[in-house]
């Protein structure tokens, strides 16, 4: 038996990495027989780096940078040569054929997970050290950048990340203003720097499925700040900013004020609080991909799809948005018609599940934790209840 695993992570119990490996094993101690390959997923957020570098067979590099919280902390930076990667993913990066190919997490250095939940407050966050990232891949000589903006615990416009790249700001006296998260941009009255040295960048592409523009009701604050802590009464006050923020970036990024209005209602412009936003205005050859394509080019899915004779996918919990087309959802779409199809989920919507069946008739879905246990414990004992599952399985 052919079997493919491919789970997403199980968000606060097992990374993707973690859970295919756990089913390996479990497997491989029932059915010792049984041909087993990985493809643990991602979709631009916690595991990007590691995933994809891995899939390339590159190597991983640990840098000390600045937090969202303004605090020093570890991030892993992954690193490919750009001549392993496959055809079609090439084609999509508009990337060089030799070098090296930097794979930068955001969520690495800015992410929602590494902020307790009493200090969630965007007008604080930042993508500092995002751009130490970027700085640091620029310097030690990447041919191209790949960076996953999922994950963020921040909505400033990736002006943290400029002003780590050289970005500069003053108040009416000339004097400086630092730390450029949101809750200082109202001392701010001009922007300098960084607008010779940002020629000397490699292509950056910014791996993103969110279509939300900046500002306006889809825009950055209004759709993503409640779950990053913002309030009702946050969102005037901090829309204002942010549309005057993107405002004074395209200026000094010389963008013809006829298309500043474009440029921030453009697509994706809204995702990761506008970092993506930031980046694009500052470096011209950045552009956005969309992020799932790209996954199952890089993993090389497709082939490992077309050789399984049994796919089992899964994530923490499997609902309405699930079956948007991106993850374990895509993974059972594309798996070959005649393939057993397995979904292992901490919960799962029924509804979702009875929308998945009627298009993958057949499709088996286990939820590994009962509904009535604490979710402290559903997220304790997920690895646990996965390999008892696999464990069992004939």
């Amino acid at each position: 038996m052919r079997v493919l695993l491919a789970f997403d992570k199980f968000k606060g119990s097992m990374t993707a990495e973690q859970a295919c490996a756990a089913g390996r094993e479990a497997l491989q101690t029932s059915h010792g027989s049984w041909q087993i390959e990985e493809a643990p997923l991602t979709d631009g957020g916690e595991g990007f780096a590691r995933i994809l570098t891995h899939a390339l067979g590159g190597t991983i590099e640990t840098l000390r940078v600045t937090g969202p919280l303004w605090e020093p902390r570890d991030a892993e930076l992954g690193w490919a040569e750009l001549a392993q990667l496959p055809p079609d993913a090439r084609k999509r990066l508009e990337a060089p054929t030799e070098g090296k190919l930097a794979i930068i997490e955001m969520a690495q250095a800015a992410g929602f997970l590494h902020v307790p939940a009493e200090k969630r407050n965007p007008w604080h966050t930042t993508t500092y050290g995002v751009g130490e990232m970027i700085r640091h891949a620029v310097d030690a000589g990447a041919a191209a950048i790949l960076l996953g903006i999922g994950g963020s615990a921040t909505n400033d416009a990736g002006a943290g990340a400029l002003e780590a790249l050289g970005i500069k700001a003053y108040d009416r006296q000339l004097q400086p203003v630092t730390h450029l998260s949101p809750d200082q941009w109202k001392h701010i009255n001009s922007l300098g720097g960084l607008v010779n040295y940002r020629e000397q960048f490699p292509p950056i592409r910014i791996a993103c499925d969110v279509r939300n523009p900046l500002t306006g009701d889809r825009g950055a604050t209004r759709v993503f700040g409640p779950q990053k802590g913002l309030t009702e009464e946050d969102f005037p006050r901090l829309e204002r900013q942010m549309d005057k923020m993107g405002r004074r970036l395209l200026g000094l990024f010389n963008h013809p004020l006829t298309t500043h209005d474009a440029r921030m209602q453009e697509a994706g412009a809204g995702a990761a609080g506008g970092l993506g936003f930031g980046l694009r205005t500052a470096f011209p050859n950045t552009a956005f991909v969309e992020g799932f394509p790209l996954v199952v080019e890089l993993l090389r899915l497709q082939e490992k799809l077309r050789a399984a004779e049994m796919v089992i996918t899964g994530e923490g919990r499997f609902d309405a948005s699930s079956l948007e087309g991106k993850g374990p959802m895509s993974v059972l779409t594309a798996a070959p018609a005649e393939a057993r199809k397995l979904l292992l989920a901490g919960s799962l919507e029924a509804a979702a599940v009875e929308q998945a069946r009627e298009a993958l008739p057949g499709l088996e879905a286990i939820q590994l934790t009962p509904d009535e246990w604490e979710l402290e414990r559903r997220l304790a004992e997920g690895e646990a209840a996965l390999r008892k599952q696999l464990a069992v399985l004939s």
